[in-house]
């Protein structure tokens, strides 16, 4: 099967270009001008742009166990048609994958199931590290700790577990890292103040700076001590960012850090406009740390840009404070947010890929994935930048039926999504005929 894209404007590795892309079967073939062969599809670029599909480092499609809320083949469907061609998932599932046979079992779901491509990551808690030690570097994306955040038989609190995890880990450790203790003390006294009836906006103040860089600040700590190989997952606030560096280049990285999209979008102001729907764990924080954190992700002290895609149902948010869960769903509207802020004039798009495509493939050594190269796997998206369209509920496809970005509109438009030289995806339509791959890494 051979696939062109015609006089497209290409976006990769720092440099935007017009060219042809020929896709042979599920690779790519071709990078040139006019390139001219009798192929079985031809795709007229001209007006779009040509980008590596996103690779989202940090997802919970709910599968198994929580499938009223989402499932690896409704999300995996929502993330194709918002660019997204690879995902890797978080292990807090029902069962909970603390073990290798279970975490197998999540990768036979996928193989069936995802429409994109998949990892997962292996869970630890207080009483599983032999099961994680077992973890195979070269065919999962790393091992998720929960420091600090109530997860039930996922929270590790215990100091020697995670002396022992961080000190043995031969691959990337993935944390979570919010204090217990802290919050604990900041719901005590937000509730001695308000009742049961504790407004959202307080949900900073619970779980609040100094929750966040407590068990942060522990993390970095653990990783310089062993020198670990730390990745810190969604940092919230313009405290954390100290603990980072931007000096070296991301492959010579040994701690890394990702920002998530409703940290780069919200802020506290709009807790009354949105409420629930947008609680969030790490909370959504002040206008000054979400400003913060834009500019830490352009000077490189954020190395990636990931979703925390998190659905619920809207019965679950629509409730008081403590009943609400946090999370909420983004797959779809993650880089139809991040062409926004290229809209605005924000960002450049060579950033947007460098820290959507380019960036997490190189913090998890992903194997041929993440750039437009020749022999790499042909996951690829186009997006017409001059193409408004509005978040309504008849074209959210998150499985919960809702987004935080209802009545949005965005200025750019995913066309096309190809899932290893597969087009998945365009101009709405889905073709279901091929499943993603599960992601292989050079390690």
């Amino acid at each position: 099967m051979l696939t062109l894209i015609k006089n497209t404007t290409i976006v990769n590795e720092g440099k935007i270009f017009r060219s042809d892309l020929l896709i042979e079967n599920d690779k790519i073939k071709d990078i040139s001008k006019n390139i001219e062969l009798k192929v079985d599809y031809i795709i007229d670029g001209t007006d779009l742009h040509l980008m590596p599909g996103v690779i989202d480092d940090q997802v919970h499609f709910r599968e198994p166990g929580l499938t009223h809320k989402a499932t690896i083949y409704t999300e995996s469907k929502a993330a194709i048609a918002g660019g997204i061609t690879s995902f890797m998932e978080m292990p807090n599932t029902q069962p909970q994958a603390l073990t290798q046979e279970l975490l197998e079992k999540k990768y036979e779901l996928a193989s069936n199931n995802s429409l994109a491509n998949y990892s997962f990551f292996m869970g630890a808690s207080n009483d599983n590290i032999q099961e994680v030690l077992k973890t195979n570097p070269k065919n999962v994306a790393a091992i998720k700790v929960f420091m600090g955040s109530s997860t039930g038989n996922m929270l590790v609190d215990n100091k020697a577990v995670l002396e022992e995890l961080f000190s043995k880990s031969k691959m990337l450790i993935a944390v979570h890292c919010e204090d217990e203790k802290t919050i604990e003390k900041n719901t005590y006294l937000a509730r001695k103040k308000y009742g049961e009836n504790v407004p959202i906006s307080e949900h900073s103040n619970i779980r609040s700076v100094e929750a966040c860089f407590k068990s942060s600040s522990l993390a970095v700590k653990l990783a310089k001590k062993y020198n670990t190989r730390l990745h810190l997952f969604h940092i919230s606030t313009e405290k954390e960012i100290n603990l980072l560096e931007n000096k070296i280049s991301l492959g010579e990285k040994k701690i890394t850090a990702e920002v998530c999209i409703h940290h780069l979008w919200f802020d506290q102001n709009d807790y009354e406009k949105k409420g629930t729907l947008i609680k969030w764990n790490p909370s959504i924080k002040k206008s000054s740390d979400k400003e913060a954190l834009f500019q830490a992700m352009l000077d490189d002290k954020l190395d990636v840009i990931a979703t925390d895609h998190a659905p619920h149902t809207l019965n679950e948010k629509n409730n008081t404070y403590f009943k609400a869960p946090s999370g909420g769903p983004l797959v779809q509207h993650a880089l139809p947010v991040m062409l926004e802020f290229f809209s605005s004039k924000k960002i450049k798009l060579e950033k947007i890929v460098e820290k959507m495509c380019h960036n997490p493939a190189i913090c998890f050594k992903i194997k041929k994935r993440g750039f437009i190269r020749k022999g790499y796997y042909a996951d690829l998206v186009l997006v017409d930048l001059k193409k408004p369209w509005k978040v309504k509920k008849s074209n959210i496809l998150y499985k919960c039926g809702w987004s935080p970005f209802e009545g949005q509109i965005f200025n750019s438009n995913i066309t096309h999504t190809f899932i290893n030289g597969h087009l998945a995806y365009k101009n709405g339509k889905f073709n279901e005929e091929k499943k993603g791959m599960r992601l292989k890494f050079n390690r």
